[in-house]
């Protein structure tokens, strides 16, 4: 039984110590450590049945980056739409309406502060 064993303990070990030194040896071979592709980014996913979904992901950064809507299906994964990232405004915004939930709670909070009462209508 030993004499059966041996071979396939040989082989096994053989294997353990290829797959140790390819990775410890990958930083050195040319072309392989330095294949980095476009920097991607899921920003949904929405199931759309059991095995089908939608998904968009952002690909690239800064200027040059695109939002893509992915049709994912067991299969397959088709390109439904592309499109430049808006760009986002640098600070906050106020919002546009000045009877807004802050204005509308600071005076509940504060009633002698408004001339209104606090159940006084908008």
């Amino acid at each position: 039984m030993l004499q059966s064993a041996l071979p396939a303990l040989g082989l096994l070990l053989l294997m353990v110590l290829l797959a140790f030194a390819l990775q410890r040896w990958r930083k050195h071979l040319p072309g392989i450590a330095h294949q980095a592709g476009p920097s991607l980014k899921v920003m949904s996913s929405v199931s759309l049945g059991p095995q089908q979904r939608l998904v968009t992901v952002q690909v690239g950064q800064g200027v040059d980056a695109l939002c893509l809507v992915l049709g994912v299906a067991p299969g397959s994964v088709n390109t439904l739409h592309s499109m430049p990232l808006p760009t986002l405004p640098d600070g906050p915004t106020a919002p546009d309406n000045a009877n807004g939930f802050a204005t509308r709670l600071a005076q509940l909070m504060n009633p002698s502060a408004s001339s209104k009462g606090p159940h006084a209508p908008l």
